[in-house]
């Protein structure tokens, strides 16, 4: 099994720039960005270039370290550096971790003394954005291996898992996070030669799942059958899977799960035919500040990504548009989520806090 790409780098100390894997030119084309400036660092992010909750939020980490480069005094670093922040917030709005890594940048910023050095002042916004990074890398593989151990009960040899945009290292600073309970369990089998199949949604209208996840399964080896999102109810009808695994955006306090599009619906089809559903996410995914999955913002992106997907003109001249990038999978429909921390099962407010935090809004 071959090793994860490499999605988001740093070179170099507090005045080092950011490089990412441009995810927009995958499969076709592997190419990296080279990001010298919070501008840069925010296009990547709204364009989708980075995507994936807890890979925005590195990224944009990395980004506020970047405003400092062309500083003279700690007092212009500062407000350049709470300017990125800013900034970088409004690239997304439903991935939460975005907004919890600027707020740990936003810590480092203002707690720094009058008198630090500049340079000291970059080297520590650097050093907080890889922890972020180192974090998020060792989040990944704990969910992996609580999913794998969860998975390994209700996904027989020759079974399959039906998973539904791109949770795998290109969202992420490790392995993933639906994807990383796939790769831990495709390991254990591998050595027993129990193998099983990943059917992998395309994810319209962008093709997350057709582009990148693909990719990213066939790149490591791990069997894989791709199919058109409006195939699910069929493949599950078929018997086909035995469990559905996804990721989440953001995720309120009673265990309602923000996802990409689409995930709302394999969340009924799953219930109606007694597949369990699972969702895999950090605990830096939670927003626990939110009582329930009603509460969180839907980002609505550009009709051409449905009337001209990847450069063809597909629908008449004067369509009209409704296209939210992300939907909400009920709790009462997820069977377990899955964290670093350990899995929540069944999916309540007391469950969710006693997993990832004490208090569950009014």
């Amino acid at each position: 099994m071959s090793e994860a790409p490499n999605t988001i780098s740093w070179t170099g100390g507090g005045d080092g720039f950011l490089t990412l894997l441009d995810q927009t030119r995958l499969p076709g084309e592997t190419a990296y960005l080279n990001c010298e400036d919070v501008e840069s660092v925010y296009d990547a992010i709204k364009r989708l270039a980075v995507r994936g909750a807890p890979a925005i939020g590195i990224a944009a980490a990395y980004g506020v370290c970047l405003a400092t480069r062309e500083t003279s005094s700690l007092t212009e670093a500062r407000t350049a550096a709470l300017a990125a922040c800013d900034r970088l917030a409004e690239s997304r709005p439903t991935a939460v971790n975005l907004f919890w890594a600027l707020e740990r940048m936003r810590g480092v910023i203002t707690a720094m003394a009058d008198d630090t050095p500049v340079v000291q002042f970059a080297k520590r916004l650097a050093g907080e954005a890889r922890a972020i990074h180192d974090e998020d890398r060792a989040q990944c593989a704990a969910i992996g291996r609580h999913g794998a151990e969860l998975l390994a009960e209700v996904v027989p040899p020759g079974g399959g898992v039906l998973t539904h945009c791109n949770t795998g290292a290109l969202a992420t600073g490790g392995d993933g996070t639906a994807l990383a309970v796939l790769f831990a369990l495709h390991r254990a089998r591998q050595e027993s030669n129990q193998s099983f199949t990943v059917f992998a949604d395309e994810t319209r209208p962008l093709l997350q799942g057709a582009r990148l996840t693909m990719w990213e399964l066939i790149e490591r080896g791990v069997p894989a059958t791709l199919i058109c999102d409006s195939m699910a109810a069929q493949v599950m009808r078929e018997g086909r899977v035995q469990a559905v695994i996804v990721g989440a955006d953001r995720i309120a306090a009673n265990g309602d799960a923000a996802n990409k599009i689409g995930t709302y619906g394999l969340a009924v089809l799953a219930k109606h035919h007694g597949v369990p559903f699972y969702v895999a996410a950090p605990s830096t995914t939670f927003d626990l500040e939110l009582a329930s999955g009603d509460e969180i913002p839907i980002e609505e992106r550009a009709a051409e990504e449905i009337t001209d997907g990847f450069g063809r003109r597909t629908a008449p001249e004067g369509a009209q548009v409704y296209n939210p990038a992300f939907d909400v999978a009920p709790a009462a429909l997820v069977t377990a989520i899955i964290t670093e921390r350990g899995v929540i099962s069944p999916v309540t407010g007391e469950e969710v806090a006693a997993i990832v935090g004490t208090e569950i809004p009014a």
